[in-house]
């Protein structure tokens, strides 16, 4: 598995968030809940901190709502997780951080050319040289995040509001 799709299925749990609009709620509750198998996922130096970066996320129930247009296609998706505890390990030193989340949501309006994500609650984001701005970073939100997503898989953090912790700092 490539790195860069590694880190983008991570991020997008986002490596993992809260509660929905209230207009989405019921039905993202409504929906059945699985059971998300934990990864881990390794990141070379350079990509998500200057150090080789482990992320570790434990299993999580998930519950997946998907809007579709007339056509069948999707719009928008709202995935509801609950249980996950994020651990960062820094692979050169041994440090190790976790966060135990409470929960998160993510909601994912689909665009033709971009994907726009807004997830609130308890959220790892990863971002890479090539997203904007340029990482390497790692950071963990307790709050609300808004990226986006373009056609070749790069990020662009638009907002973030609530508290952070910068994980590349909290390792080294």
């Amino acid at each position: 598995m490539s790195t860069r799709s590694s880190t983008t299925k991570i991020g997008k749990i986002a490596v993992a968030a809260t509660l929905v609009a209230l207009t989405h709620g019921q039905l993202a509750f409504a929906a059945p809940r699985d059971v998300q198998e934990g990864r881990i996922i390794d990141l070379d130096p350079g990509v998500g901190c200057s150090f080789p970066l482990r992320i570790g996320a434990t299993d999580a129930m998930v519950r997946v709502v998907t809007f579709e247009d007339e056509n069948g296609e999707p719009v928008r998706t709202i995935n509801v997780r609950t249980g996950v505890v994020l651990t960062y390990t820094n692979l050169t030193t041994g440090e190790i951080i976790s966060f135990k989340t409470s929960g998160s949501v993510e909601s994912t309006v689909t665009g033709d050319e971009v994907n726009t994500v807004t997830a609130t609650g308890h959220n790892g984001l990863i971002l890479f040289p090539t997203d904007s701005p340029a990482g390497p970073t790692a950071t963990q939100y307790t709050g609300k995040i808004v990226y986006t997503v373009d056609e070749t898989g790069n990020f662009t953090l638009v907002s973030a509001s609530g508290k952070s912790t910068d994980i590349c700092a909290a390792l080294s």
